[in-house]
């Protein structure tokens, strides 16, 4: 029996370490807080949404703040022949290309003008002497959107075309500023300044430019230069 007792003794230790080894094994760990991932400074940042715009059919074209309008013959024409464009609409579009210009063109609403030179220079003697005003077709932009306006016109009888001064009557341009020109036969500028002056006596009236008409039809490569300088010395 003595011999039994330590043998039990030794086993009851045995089992306790075993118990105290496996709870050691089994005690749960503390847990540690791992922080956010930072982005890292390598990775390329994510592409930008592209703004939403209006689409172009929808969109208002910017067009211009200058406008080019005028008035010509064709058909037979002082020393230039009958021609298929007139003088001062080859004038008129070299001013509008070369400023990026709107153009538009006074068109007669009754076009009853000869199309050969002498009959015409009578027609154009009669209106003047009525005092005519002659129609023109209704078809005038907006002009609201226009701060410069150049207007040019063929010198009839030293004057301009009396359906000029139908526009003028009937188109309010005040506060803008109009710069004329004229293709002539010898006449220059004719006053075109001064009486465009005189209609609109609310806008400034700037330096004026002639060009013969045998220039605008048979020179035009010439003529360029030359309207080229008199817009820049107009600040265009």
């Amino acid at each position: 029996m003595k011999k039994i007792l330590p043998l039990l003794l030794g086993l009851v230790m045995l089992l306790s370490l075993a118990a105290c080894g496996s709870t050691s094994a089994a005690a749960p760990q503390p847990v540690q807080e791992t922080p956010a991932e930072a982005p890292s400074q390598e990775q390329p940042a994510a592409e930008s949404l592209p703004v939403e715009t209006e689409s172009p059919a929808q969109a208002e074209p910017a067009g211009s703040s200058v406008l080019v309008i005028y008035f010509s013959r064709t058909g037979e024409q002082y020393n230039v022949g009958v021609i298929d464009k007139g003088n001062t609409a080859i004038v008129a579009e070299m001013i509008a290309e070369a400023i990026e210009a709107d153009l538009y063109e006074i068109l007669p609403a009754d076009d009853h003008y000869p199309m050969t030179y002498k009959e015409l220079t009578d027609v154009a003697l009669q209106e003047q002497r009525e005092g005519a005003r002659p129609a023109y077709v209704d078809s005038v932009p907006d002009l609201s959107g226009y701060d410069t306006i150049f207007i040019g016109a063929p010198v009839w009888w030293g004057d301009w075309p009396m359906i000029l001064y139908t526009f003028f009557e009937n188109t309010p341009l005040s506060g803008k500023t109009l710069i004329p020109f004229s293709t002539h036969a010898g006449s220059g500028l004719s006053g075109f300044d001064r009486s465009l002056a005189a209609a609109y006596p609310e806008c400034t009236v700037t330096k004026g430019l002639a060009v013969a008409g045998t220039d605008a039809q048979n020179n035009p490569e010439r003529l360029q230069p030359f309207v080229d300088s008199w817009l820049t010395e107009l600040g265009f």
